[in-house]
């Protein structure tokens, strides 16, 4: 695997700290999910109450999310992100001791939902690689390959370490590092000023009030991360949902980090590759092979294959979704203008997590009803809506 070919990615100064102090945080959203869950289940006895905050959350977060983005692009990263952070702390605060104390589940809700000013460190890292590689096509398209690979590696550790810190320390331990984590993790990243992208000029704040909703080719390319995380959503739950049935529901996390991994190891290996066609039609390849992939799960689930045989068949429909991911993400820098590129990249992020949340739901349900390996219809059904969503744009492309 030729990772030398990374290195021009981290030539320009500043680029290794802010991308570590950015890794800090991720780890930290990846951990928030599995130890809110775990914290209200074990105090409240309730694991509806827990999935219903958790999901409260994630919408409040979505929502959020595009508003911090575009006052991110008209102030600046740093001005943006650490009075962000810092305000998480009120409402995480409160939610513990309501937790503990038995308020009304009401405040939960509240609680949580307040607490997702927490900024979007994956798309300001995305907009500064952007800028940093705004004359280097192949440096970019690395440096999103690096970014994906590095979610993904964070969604292998995160839930991971959030559960064991639960379960053997106490159950407020996870929530807890997740915030200290963020929380520095942010500060440190908004603290590397020298890579952070400049502030528009005047006539570019002037059009800054059009919404980007508007811009050709950027509505299919939401609907497309809309799919993408109804995919995320419901294969979590189905998985998680089958090793249950097969009274194996400890294993349900390592099939959740093999479909991490699979994506992880596709990313940095697409990354390293020059990209010799445009990025609409890499989506489209991107997209269609994750289709063909998404069979795979669905074929071992429906069979009523062991651990072993769905884990390799969730190792290999991982594989399919970070090219896909990295292809978007570079669109997404391609269509838009560059001082609106942080409100664009939480728009992108909200719409993957409103499909994440409508997934878990859809997919609990059908799992509910069916027998679980029927649920990996859903996923296989998610990564289709996303080919047809790209295939227009990759149609109207020409290839050079």
């Amino acid at each position: 695997m030729p990772f030398a070919r990374y290195r021009p990615v981290f030539a320009a100064p500043g680029a290794l700290p802010f991308t570590l102090a950015g890794l800090l945080g991720r780890l930290a959203l990846a951990m928030y999910g599995v130890s809110i869950v775990v914290l209200i289940a074990d105090r409240r006895g309730s694991y509806a109450l827990a999935g219903a905050v958790s999901a409260v959350g994630v919408l409040a977060g979505a929502a959020l999310m595009p508003l911090l983005g575009r006052l991110v692009d008209r102030l600046g990263q740093a001005r943006v992100a650490v009075p962000a952070v810092l305000a998480t702390a009120l409402p995480t605060g409160a939610l513990l001791m309501c937790v503990r104390s038995g308020a009304p589940d009401w405040t939960l809700f509240l609680c949580w939902a307040l607490s997702g000013t927490s900024p979007n460190l994956g798309g300001m890292a995305r907009a500064r690689w952007a800028h940093l590689h705004r004359n280097d096509a192949a440096a970019l398209h690395r440096a999103n390959a690096l970014e994906q690979s590095l979610d993904e590696l964070c969604f292998m550790a995160g839930p991971v370490l959030g559960m064991v810190l639960c379960t053997t320390l106490a159950p407020e331990a996870g929530l807890l590092a997740a915030w200290t984590l963020g929380t520095v993790g942010t500060l440190l990243f908004a603290a590397q000023r020298g890579t952070e992208p400049p502030l528009p000029e005047s006539t570019q704040l002037a059009s800054a009030g059009r919404g980007l909703i508007a811009t050709r080719g950027f509505p299919a390319l939401l609907a497309g991360f809309l799919a993408a995380g109804l995919l995320f959503g419901s294969q979590e739950v189905t998985t998680l949902a089958y090793t249950d049935a097969l009274g194996r529901q400890s294993a349900g996390g390592v099939l959740l980090a093999l479909v991490a991994a699979g994506s992880c190891v596709s990313g940095l290996a697409f990354g390293a590759i020059r990209p010799r066609r445009p990025a609409a039609v890499r989506l489209a390849f991107g997209a269609g092979a994750m289709t063909l992939l998404m069979l795979l799960p669905l074929a071992a689930g429906r069979a009523g294959a062991g651990l072993v045989v769905l884990g390799a068949a969730l190792l290999a429909a991982g594989s399919g979704t970070a090219p896909t991911m990295i292809s978007g993400m570079t669109l997404v820098q391609e269509l838009l203008p560059a001082h609106r590129m942080n409100e664009a990249m939480a728009l992108a992020v909200s719409a993957i997590l409103v499909g994440i949340s409508t997934g878990a739901t859809l997919g609990g349900a059908l799992v509910q009803h069916t027998t679980p390996g029927t649920g990996y219809l859903l996923p296989a059904t998610a990564a289709t809506l996303a080919l047809l969503t790209t295939l227009p744009a990759a149609l109207r492309t020409r290839t050079p």
